[in-house]
């Protein structure tokens, strides 16, 4: 199916209809890059060392999706000592999230961001997708030439289960309250295996 058609469809769904918390998460593999290095990222593979953070948003080097990623950069630690992983998946090209993930400002390689340029893992996880304004241009002045998928956080257990389910749009939270929140529950998880 072509971008513009996957995009039109994403488009046509309700405002949110994100999976809900209970739903089995859908596995992908992804074209993914951390501090600037390519590599495969596997969900299925990643469940089986604990719970995982995927993070969808709209670009990267725009204001909300920069201080999200420098907010889950800041707290890496944090979500290492809970046994959780963090992945972020966008549209934007391995190009540009090969800098993007390498810079210091931002992802500065502490954790993975996964291209999802056609969309189907957005449109699996019942995500919407836009389509970038024409003339549209990042905080470095690039056109940013993509679709915008909304901006939505998955928690998911080791057993595949999503256990929580957040959205800018519908609970209206800010960038930076995705990772506050997502690190809150995956702690609730460790101390729910604490004996």
């Amino acid at each position: 199916m072509a971008l513009g058609a996957l995009v039109a469809l994403a488009a046509a769904m309700p405002a949110f209809a994100a999976l809900a918390p209970g739903a089995t998460a859908p596995t992908f593999t992804a074209q993914a890059s951390q501090a600037g290095k390519e590599f495969t990222f596997s969900l299925a593979d990643a469940l089986k060392k604990g719970p995982v953070v995927v993070y969808f948003y709209p670009s990267a080097y725009t204001g909300g999706c920069d201080l999200e990623a420098h907010t889950f950069a800041a707290n890496r630690d944090k979500f290492d000592a809970a046994g959780a992983t963090i992945i972020g998946v966008s549209a934007d090209s391995i190009g540009r999230l090969n800098a993007f993930s390498a810079d210091p400002k931002y992802c500065a390689g502490k954790f993975p961001v996964a291209s999802d340029a056609d969309v189907k893992i957005a449109l699996s996880y019942d995500l919407k997708a836009e389509a970038a304004q024409p003339g549209m241009n990042d905080v470095r002045g690039v056109a940013i030439d993509h679709a915008f998928i909304s901006r939505t956080t998955f928690v998911i257990a080791g057993n595949g289960k999503i256990v929580a389910t957040l959205s800018s749009e519908s609970d209206h939270l800010r960038p930076d309250e995705h990772v506050k929140r997502s690190l809150a529950i995956v702690q609730g998880l460790q101390a729910d295996k604490t004996p």
